[in-house]
Protein backbone atom coordinates (compact mmCIF):
# COMPACT_ATOMS: atom_id res chain seq x y z
CA UNK A 1 0.00 0.00 0.00
CA UNK A 2 1.17 3.56 -0.48
CA UNK A 3 2.66 4.97 2.69
CA UNK A 4 5.09 7.74 3.38
CA UNK A 5 8.57 6.31 3.42
CA UNK A 6 9.79 6.10 7.00
CA UNK A 7 12.93 8.09 7.73
CA UNK A 8 15.84 5.95 8.87
CA UNK A 9 19.52 6.68 8.85
CA UNK A 10 21.73 3.97 7.42
CA UNK A 11 24.91 3.54 9.41
CA UNK A 12 28.21 2.57 7.76
CA UNK A 13 27.44 -1.14 7.94
CA UNK A 14 23.86 -0.76 6.76
CA UNK A 15 24.94 1.45 3.88
CA UNK A 16 27.61 -1.02 2.83
CA UNK A 17 25.12 -3.87 2.99
CA UNK A 18 22.68 -1.92 0.84
CA UNK A 19 25.34 -1.20 -1.77
CA UNK A 20 26.58 -4.79 -1.86
CA UNK A 21 23.10 -6.22 -2.29
CA UNK A 22 22.17 -3.65 -4.91
CA UNK A 23 25.27 -4.78 -6.80
CA UNK A 24 24.17 -8.39 -6.48
CA UNK A 25 20.74 -7.44 -7.72
CA UNK A 26 22.07 -5.53 -10.72
CA UNK A 27 24.36 -8.40 -11.69
CA UNK A 28 21.72 -11.12 -11.93
CA UNK A 29 19.42 -9.96 -14.73
CA UNK A 30 18.47 -12.93 -16.89
CA UNK A 31 17.42 -11.70 -20.31
CA UNK A 32 16.72 -15.20 -21.62
CA UNK A 33 13.08 -15.68 -22.54
CA UNK A 34 10.83 -17.68 -20.25
CA UNK A 35 8.46 -20.36 -21.61
CA UNK A 36 5.38 -19.00 -23.32
CA UNK A 37 2.30 -18.69 -21.16
CA UNK A 38 0.18 -21.82 -21.28
CA UNK A 39 -3.32 -22.91 -20.30
CA UNK A 40 -2.10 -26.18 -18.83
CA UNK A 41 1.02 -28.16 -17.98
CA UNK A 42 1.07 -31.97 -18.22
CA UNK A 43 1.25 -33.59 -14.80
CA UNK A 44 3.76 -36.40 -14.19
CA UNK A 45 2.55 -39.78 -15.43
CA UNK A 46 0.30 -41.27 -12.78
CA UNK A 47 -0.41 -37.85 -11.27
CA UNK A 48 0.76 -36.82 -7.82
CA UNK A 49 -0.01 -38.30 -4.42
CA UNK A 50 -0.88 -34.93 -2.91
CA UNK A 51 -2.78 -31.89 -4.23
CA UNK A 52 -1.43 -28.45 -4.91
CA UNK A 53 -2.10 -26.29 -1.85
CA UNK A 54 -2.27 -22.50 -1.94
CA UNK A 55 -2.78 -20.79 1.41
CA UNK A 56 -3.91 -17.17 1.42
CA UNK A 57 -2.71 -16.43 4.92
CA UNK A 58 -4.66 -14.04 7.11
CA UNK A 59 -1.97 -11.57 8.20
CA UNK A 60 -4.28 -8.64 8.87
CA UNK A 61 -3.78 -5.61 6.63
CA UNK A 62 -1.05 -7.26 4.60
CA UNK A 63 -0.31 -10.05 2.15
CA UNK A 64 1.18 -13.52 2.43
CA UNK A 65 0.61 -16.59 0.26
CA UNK A 66 2.06 -20.05 0.74
CA UNK A 67 2.24 -22.28 -2.33
CA UNK A 68 2.90 -26.00 -1.82
CA UNK A 69 3.57 -27.84 -5.07
CA UNK A 70 3.75 -31.65 -4.86
CA UNK A 71 6.98 -33.14 -6.18
CA UNK A 72 8.76 -36.47 -6.31
CA UNK A 73 10.36 -36.04 -2.88
CA UNK A 74 7.68 -34.02 -1.10
CA UNK A 75 6.34 -30.52 -1.36
CA UNK A 76 8.08 -27.62 -3.08
CA UNK A 77 7.30 -24.71 -0.74
CA UNK A 78 7.12 -21.11 -1.95
CA UNK A 79 6.22 -18.19 0.33
CA UNK A 80 5.10 -14.98 -1.35
CA UNK A 81 5.37 -12.06 1.10
CA UNK A 82 5.07 -12.26 4.87
CA UNK A 83 3.00 -9.42 6.28
CA UNK A 84 4.15 -6.98 8.97
CA UNK A 85 6.93 -7.55 11.52
CA UNK A 86 4.47 -8.39 14.29
CA UNK A 87 3.57 -11.62 12.45
CA UNK A 88 7.11 -13.03 12.59
CA UNK A 89 6.47 -15.50 15.42
CA UNK A 90 2.97 -16.40 14.27
CA UNK A 91 4.07 -17.02 10.70
CA UNK A 92 7.03 -19.09 11.87
CA UNK A 93 4.72 -21.22 14.02
CA UNK A 94 2.19 -21.59 11.20
CA UNK A 95 4.78 -22.80 8.70
CA UNK A 96 6.44 -25.17 11.16
CA UNK A 97 3.00 -26.47 12.11
CA UNK A 98 2.67 -27.62 8.50
CA UNK A 99 5.98 -29.43 8.82
CA UNK A 100 7.90 -26.83 6.81
CA UNK A 101 11.57 -26.35 7.65
CA UNK A 102 12.71 -25.27 4.18
CA UNK A 103 11.31 -22.68 1.80
CA UNK A 104 12.43 -23.61 -1.68
CA UNK A 105 11.50 -20.15 -2.89
CA UNK A 106 10.90 -16.92 -0.95
CA UNK A 107 9.38 -14.02 -2.90
CA UNK A 108 9.21 -10.37 -1.89
CA UNK A 109 6.75 -8.84 -4.35
CA UNK A 110 7.84 -5.30 -3.41
CA UNK A 111 9.46 -3.64 -0.37
CA UNK A 112 6.48 -2.35 1.60
CA UNK A 113 6.36 -3.51 5.21
CA UNK A 114 2.82 -4.91 4.99
CA UNK A 115 4.30 -7.39 2.51
CA UNK A 116 7.83 -7.98 3.85
CA UNK A 117 7.92 -6.61 7.39
CA UNK A 118 8.99 -9.93 8.95
CA UNK A 119 10.79 -11.42 5.96
CA UNK A 120 14.20 -10.99 7.61
CA UNK A 121 13.05 -13.24 10.47
CA UNK A 122 11.80 -15.84 8.01
CA UNK A 123 15.19 -15.84 6.27
CA UNK A 124 16.88 -16.32 9.64
CA UNK A 125 14.57 -19.11 10.83
CA UNK A 126 14.21 -21.31 7.74
CA UNK A 127 16.46 -22.95 5.21
CA UNK A 128 16.02 -20.90 2.03
CA UNK A 129 16.52 -22.39 -1.42
CA UNK A 130 16.26 -19.14 -3.39
CA UNK A 131 15.04 -15.61 -2.71
CA UNK A 132 13.44 -13.40 -5.35
CA UNK A 133 12.79 -9.66 -5.38
CA UNK A 134 11.98 -7.10 -8.11
CA UNK A 135 14.56 -4.69 -9.41
CA UNK A 136 14.14 -1.04 -8.40
CA UNK A 137 16.33 1.87 -9.50
CA UNK A 138 19.00 2.60 -6.90
CA UNK A 139 17.63 6.07 -6.21
CA UNK A 140 14.20 4.56 -5.40
CA UNK A 141 15.30 1.61 -3.28
CA UNK A 142 13.74 1.91 0.18
CA UNK A 143 15.74 2.72 3.28
CA UNK A 144 13.33 1.38 5.89
CA UNK A 145 14.59 -0.64 8.83
CA UNK A 146 12.65 -3.73 7.65
CA UNK A 147 14.27 -3.60 4.22
CA UNK A 148 17.75 -3.07 5.64
CA UNK A 149 17.26 -6.00 8.03
CA UNK A 150 16.18 -8.20 5.13
CA UNK A 151 19.33 -7.35 3.18
CA UNK A 152 21.45 -8.04 6.26
CA UNK A 153 19.75 -11.42 6.77
CA UNK A 154 20.27 -12.38 3.13
CA UNK A 155 23.98 -11.58 3.28
CA UNK A 156 24.42 -13.27 6.66
CA UNK A 157 23.12 -16.51 5.11
CA UNK A 158 25.29 -16.19 2.04
CA UNK A 159 22.28 -15.93 -0.25
CA UNK A 160 22.05 -13.98 -3.49
CA UNK A 161 18.86 -12.17 -4.44
CA UNK A 162 17.45 -13.26 -7.79
CA UNK A 163 15.86 -10.37 -9.62
CA UNK A 164 12.18 -10.61 -10.44
CA UNK A 165 11.32 -8.91 -13.70
CA UNK A 166 9.35 -9.81 -16.81
CA UNK A 167 10.32 -13.26 -18.07
CA UNK A 168 12.55 -14.04 -15.09
CA UNK A 169 12.80 -17.77 -14.37
CA UNK A 170 11.46 -19.40 -11.20
CA UNK A 171 12.12 -23.12 -11.16
CA UNK A 172 9.24 -25.43 -10.19
CA UNK A 173 8.50 -29.18 -10.05
CA UNK A 174 7.21 -31.14 -13.06
CA UNK A 175 3.57 -30.44 -13.81
CA UNK A 176 3.81 -26.77 -12.88
CA UNK A 177 5.08 -23.51 -14.32
CA UNK A 178 5.66 -20.03 -12.95
CA UNK A 179 5.66 -17.07 -15.29
CA UNK A 180 6.78 -13.63 -14.15
CA UNK A 181 5.01 -10.85 -16.07
CA UNK A 182 6.09 -7.71 -14.28
CA UNK A 183 7.88 -5.42 -13.62
CA UNK A 184 9.74 -4.59 -16.80
CA UNK A 185 13.51 -4.42 -16.50
CA UNK A 186 13.37 -0.72 -17.43
CA UNK A 187 10.39 0.11 -15.21
CA UNK A 188 10.39 3.62 -13.74
CA UNK A 189 7.50 4.21 -11.36
CA UNK A 190 7.02 6.84 -8.68
CA UNK A 191 5.91 4.46 -5.94
CA UNK A 192 6.85 0.90 -5.06
CA UNK A 193 3.42 -0.64 -5.73
CA UNK A 194 3.85 -0.83 -9.49
CA UNK A 195 7.23 -2.52 -9.08
CA UNK A 196 5.29 -5.47 -7.64
CA UNK A 197 6.14 -8.85 -9.09
CA UNK A 198 3.15 -10.31 -10.91
CA UNK A 199 3.41 -14.10 -11.12
CA UNK A 200 1.15 -16.65 -12.79
CA UNK A 201 1.19 -20.26 -11.62
CA UNK A 202 -0.12 -23.08 -13.78
CA UNK A 203 -0.51 -26.54 -12.24
CA UNK A 204 -2.03 -29.13 -14.52
CA UNK A 205 -5.12 -27.37 -15.83
CA UNK A 206 -5.54 -25.00 -12.87
CA UNK A 207 -4.06 -21.51 -12.72
CA UNK A 208 -3.48 -18.72 -10.20
CA UNK A 209 -2.40 -15.09 -10.65
CA UNK A 210 -0.56 -13.31 -7.81
CA UNK A 211 -0.33 -9.54 -8.17
CA UNK A 212 1.19 -8.03 -5.02
CA UNK A 213 0.16 -4.36 -4.95
CA UNK A 214 0.33 -3.85 -8.73
CA UNK A 215 -1.97 -1.03 -9.78
CA UNK A 216 -3.71 -0.08 -13.03
CA UNK A 217 -0.55 1.41 -14.60
CA UNK A 218 1.31 -1.87 -14.18
CA UNK A 219 -1.71 -3.86 -15.32
CA UNK A 220 -1.83 -1.76 -18.50
CA UNK A 221 1.81 -2.59 -19.31
CA UNK A 222 1.17 -6.31 -18.75
CA UNK A 223 -1.79 -6.14 -21.13
CA UNK A 224 0.33 -4.31 -23.71
CA UNK A 225 3.01 -6.99 -23.48
CA UNK A 226 0.46 -9.62 -24.49
CA UNK A 227 0.93 -12.14 -21.68
CA UNK A 228 -1.57 -14.93 -21.23
CA UNK A 229 -3.48 -13.79 -18.16
CA UNK A 230 -6.50 -16.08 -17.98
CA UNK A 231 -6.44 -17.66 -14.55
CA UNK A 232 -8.90 -19.56 -12.41
CA UNK A 233 -7.93 -17.62 -9.28
CA UNK A 234 -6.97 -13.95 -9.07
CA UNK A 235 -5.34 -12.57 -5.95
CA UNK A 236 -6.62 -9.00 -6.33
CA UNK A 237 -3.97 -6.31 -6.36
CA UNK A 238 -3.42 -3.87 -3.48
CA UNK A 239 -5.88 -5.46 -1.05
CA UNK A 240 -8.86 -4.82 -3.33
CA UNK A 241 -8.10 -1.13 -3.83
CA UNK A 242 -9.90 0.75 -6.61
CA UNK A 243 -6.44 1.62 -7.98
CA UNK A 244 -6.04 -2.02 -9.07
CA UNK A 245 -8.10 -4.65 -10.92
CA UNK A 246 -9.04 -2.47 -13.87
CA UNK A 247 -11.95 -3.52 -16.07
CA UNK A 248 -9.58 -4.47 -18.91
CA UNK A 249 -7.30 -6.47 -16.64
CA UNK A 250 -10.19 -8.33 -15.01
CA UNK A 251 -11.63 -9.12 -18.45
CA UNK A 252 -8.29 -10.60 -19.55
CA UNK A 253 -7.82 -12.68 -16.39
CA UNK A 254 -11.45 -13.84 -16.46
CA UNK A 255 -11.21 -15.61 -13.08
CA UNK A 256 -13.71 -17.97 -11.54
CA UNK A 257 -12.50 -16.96 -8.08
CA UNK A 258 -10.95 -13.87 -6.51
CA UNK A 259 -9.13 -13.53 -3.20
CA UNK A 260 -8.67 -10.26 -1.32
CA UNK A 261 -6.24 -9.97 1.57
CA UNK A 262 -7.11 -7.23 4.06
CA UNK A 263 -7.99 -6.58 7.70
CA UNK A 264 -11.53 -6.01 8.97
CA UNK A 265 -12.21 -2.33 9.58
CA UNK A 266 -8.88 -1.21 8.11
CA UNK A 267 -8.34 2.54 7.82
CA UNK A 268 -7.89 2.38 4.03
CA UNK A 269 -11.39 1.11 3.38
CA UNK A 270 -10.11 -2.01 1.62
CA UNK A 271 -11.61 -3.61 -0.30
CA UNK A 272 -13.05 -0.61 -2.09
CA UNK A 273 -16.68 -0.78 -3.18
CA UNK A 274 -15.75 -0.28 -6.83
CA UNK A 275 -13.65 -3.45 -6.84
CA UNK A 276 -16.24 -5.50 -4.97
CA UNK A 277 -18.93 -4.40 -7.44
CA UNK A 278 -16.78 -5.37 -10.45
CA UNK A 279 -16.37 -8.86 -9.03
CA UNK A 280 -20.05 -9.17 -8.18
CA UNK A 281 -21.13 -7.97 -11.64
CA UNK A 282 -19.05 -10.75 -13.22
CA UNK A 283 -20.35 -13.37 -10.76
CA UNK A 284 -16.82 -14.08 -9.55
CA UNK A 285 -16.84 -16.02 -6.29
CA UNK A 286 -14.83 -13.87 -3.89
CA UNK A 287 -13.00 -14.86 -0.72
CA UNK A 288 -11.62 -12.32 1.77
CA UNK A 289 -9.24 -12.87 4.65
CA UNK A 290 -11.06 -10.23 6.73
CA UNK A 291 -14.21 -12.37 6.61
CA UNK A 292 -12.94 -15.87 5.87
CA UNK A 293 -9.68 -16.04 7.83
CA UNK A 294 -6.91 -18.03 6.19
CA UNK A 295 -8.13 -19.48 2.89
CA UNK A 296 -6.87 -22.74 1.39
CA UNK A 297 -7.24 -23.56 -2.30
CA UNK A 298 -6.46 -27.13 -3.34
CA UNK A 299 -6.24 -28.72 -6.77
CA UNK A 300 -5.14 -32.04 -8.24
CA UNK A 301 -4.65 -30.26 -11.55
CA UNK A 302 -8.30 -29.75 -12.51
CA UNK A 303 -11.03 -28.18 -10.42
CA UNK A 304 -10.15 -26.10 -7.35
CA UNK A 305 -11.62 -26.65 -3.90
CA UNK A 306 -11.64 -23.90 -1.27
CA UNK A 307 -11.60 -24.23 2.50
CA UNK A 308 -12.18 -21.14 4.62
CA UNK A 309 -12.07 -20.31 8.30
CA UNK A 310 -8.59 -21.71 8.90
CA UNK A 311 -6.53 -20.20 11.69
CA UNK A 312 -5.22 -16.72 11.15
CA UNK A 313 -1.53 -16.03 11.60
CA UNK A 314 -1.23 -14.60 15.08
CA UNK A 315 0.52 -11.27 15.45
CA UNK A 316 1.80 -9.78 18.69
CA UNK A 317 0.19 -6.59 19.95
CA UNK A 318 2.19 -3.47 19.12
Amino acid sequence: MNRKKAKYTLGPVGGLVLLIVLFLLSSRINLGGAPEGVDSVPLPEGGTAEPLQVYFLDVGQGDSELIRLPGETGYFNMLIDTGEYKYADGLTDYLKGLGIERLDALVCTHPHTDHMGCMARIVQRFEIGAIYMPLMPEDKAPTTAAYEKLLDAVLDKGLTINQLHEDAIIESPPGSQFQVMSPRVDADWEGANNYSAVIRLVYGQSSFLFTGDAEEESEEIILEDGYMLRSDVLKCGHHGSSTSTSDEFLEAVDPLYAVISCEAGNRYGHPHRETVKKLEDKNITTYRTDRDGTILAESTGGSIHFTTGLDSVKGRED
